[in-house]
């Protein structure tokens, strides 16, 4: 799993977060267009023993290749804010553990704003913190030690024999989808997208295996 930070801005937070990751076993570390530099010395400083992730750390300008994106958030939409609807992260580590971990994202948003609606659109889902209603925000170093600490919990799996489906996979589902929804009248263009949001997080919550991702395309196909 590639732990992918969305503008970073401050060194003792990517220091604790490489700290963190370390602490867990998690190793790879991806920046999209940081704001701070990671061989600073507050970073190192904070980094403490975990050279390994400071030295791999990886900078990129956009996200590709992953068959699964994991968004986060601290804030929660309602039922009919599709794209904010979240699993906690004790639901994440059960949905996550039969699938390769080689190509899962974990989003973390910006410091200050956390991730755009548009980002988060793009991720298969979402997954948030339960914290106080008061102070609900939690510093992101903080946020990453909760989820990857669940991660870690049982990771031993006992389903490997299950291929699950790729992101190649999901996307010929979701283009079946689209064309039996091209097809279909609605009242209005917000009524079908809805329909595609829905649709695609649906897709992205069930951790389709590759025989059901085929079975589900054939379905389509007589639909």
């Amino acid at each position: 799993m590639d732990i992918i930070l969305m503008e970073i801005e401050n060194p003792g937070n990517l220091g604790a977060i490489c700290r963190v990751m370390s602490n867990f076993g998690f190793k790879n570390l991806v920046l999209v267009n940081p704001k701070c530099d990671p061989n600073s010395s507050e970073t190192i400083k904070r980094a403490k023993h975990a050279e390994d992730v400071l030295k791999n750390i990886k900078i990129v300008d956009s996200l590709e290749g992953y068959d699964y994106i994991i968004a986060t958030t601290a804030k929660m939409g309602t039922d009919y804010n599709i794209p904010r609807s979240p699993i906690s992260p004790e639901e994440l580590k059960d949905q996550v553990s039969n699938l390769d971990q080689s190509k899962i994202a974990l989003l973390i948003g910006r410091e200050g704003d956390g991730l755009t609606n548009e980002e988060i659109k793009k991720a298969d889902f979402l997954v948030t913190i339960p914290a106080s209603k008061e102070y609900f925000t939690l510093n992101i170093s903080h946020a990453v030690g909760i989820i990857l600490y669940e991660l870690s919990k049982n990771k031993e799996n006992h389903t490997k024999h299950i291929i699950p489906a790729s992101k190649t996979e999901k996307d010929f589902v979701m283009k079946s989808i689209e064309e039996i929804l091209n097809k279909m009248d609605f009242a209005t263009q917000e009524k079908k997208e809805t329909q595609r949001l829905v649709w695609k997080k649906i897709l992205g919550k069930s951790f389709l295996t590759k025989r059901e991702a085929f079975a589900l395309i054939g379905f389509l196909k007589k639909l």
